[in-house]
C-alpha cells in the first residue's frame, strides 16, 4: 500500500471517528450529477460516464449500508433528461435498467419514484419487474428517482387525489374546503416514507432543480465539488460530518 493510500486511510478513519453515531442521518437523498463532464474530462464517451455513475451508485448504497442508513433517494433520470438526443437517451435507460436489475439481485428493496408513464413502454415495464423482484427484507430501503421532477410530483399528486375525491362523490367545493397538507403528501411518490435528513448534490452545482421540492422543506443539504463518479467515501463522510455539526430546527 502507497504512502498515500495510508493517509487516505487515516483521515478516513479520523473523520468517522468525528461523526456522532446518534446524529446519523435515516433517509439521505442524492442527485447523482456530473457523470457526463466526468467522461469529457476523462476522455471517455459519455455512455461510460453513464455507466461509472451506475458503478458509484453500488458503491455508494455499500457505504449506506455499513453506516446504517435506512433509506436511500436516488435521482439518476430527471423529466429534463428525457429531452435529450434519442440515441443518448436509449444509452441512458439501458444503464439504468441493468443497474435496477443488478440491485434487486442483491440485498436491496428498490423503490420506483416517478412517473413512469413519460418512459417508452418497454423501459418502465423491465424496470418494474426488476423492482417487484427486490428483496423486501434489506436493510436498506433505495428509491430510485426515474422520469422524475418535483413539478411534475406536485401535479401527479393534485391530480390524483382530485381523481380519487371525485370517486367519492365530492364536488370540487368539497375537496377545496378540506384539503390539508397531509391530503397531498398521501398522494406523492414517497406517500409512507419519511422525508429526507440530508440531500446531497454533486458536481458542485449548488441547486436542487426539482429535486423532492415538498419533501426537502426541512432537508439539510450539502453540496460537493465531486463529480459524481469521482465522489469518495472520505466526500460522503464529510457531508455526513457536516450534517452532524448543524442544529436542527425544522423551520423554527
Amino acid at each position: 500500500m502507497g504512502l498515500s493510500n495510508v493517509l487516505y486511510d487515516v483521515y478516513e478513519r479520523r473523520l468517522l471517528r468525528g461523526i456522532d453515531p446518534q446524529k446519523m442521518p435515516h433517509h439521505v437523498g442524492a442527485i447523482v450529477d456530473g457523470n457526463r463532464r466526468w467522461a469529457k474530462g476523462t476522455g471517455s464517451d459519455v455512455d461510460n460516464g453513464y455507466q461509472a455513475g451506475a458503478e458509484k451508485i453500488t458503491e455508494f448504497l455499500d457505504w449506506c449500508e455499513e453506516l446504517g442508513i435506512e433509506i436511500v433517494t436516488l435521482w439518476v433520470l430527471s423529466t429534463d433528461n428525457l429531452r435529450r438526443p434519442p440515441e443518448e437517451l436509449a444509452s441512458l435507460l439501458a444503464v439504468i435498467e441493468q443497474l435496477i436489475e443488478k440491485l434487486a439481485e442483491s440485498r436491496h428493496e428498490l423503490r420506483l419514484i416517478g412517473n413512469l408513464d413519460m418512459l417508452p413502454a418497454e423501459s418502465a415495464q423491465r424496470m418494474k419487474q426488476a423492482v417487484e423482484s427486490s428483496n423486501h427484507e434489506s436493510k436498506v430501503r433505495v428509491n430510485i428517482c426515474v422520469g422524475y421532477g418535483g413539478r411534475q410530483e406536485l401535479a401527479d399528486a393534485v391530480r390524483s387525489l382530485l381523481l380519487d375525491e371525485s370517486a367519492k362523490g365530492r364536488s370540487t367545493q368539497e375537496i377545496a374546503e378540506s384539503l390539508s397538507v397531509d391530503d397531498i403528501a398521501d398522494h406523492l411518490y414517497t406517500k409512507g416514507q419519511p422525508d429526507p435528513d440530508l440531500v446531497i448534490r454533486t458536481s458542485g452545482e449548488q441547486r436542487l432543480s426539482g429535486f423532492l421540492l415538498w419533501q426537502s422543506v426541512h432537508s439539510e443539504f450539502y453540496f460537493s465539488d465531486a463529480l459524481w463518479p469521482a465522489f469518495r467515501r472520505v466526500d460522503f463522510l464529510r457531508a455526513l460530518r457536516s450534517y452532524a455539526s448543524r442544529d436542527r430546527r425544522f423551520g423554527a
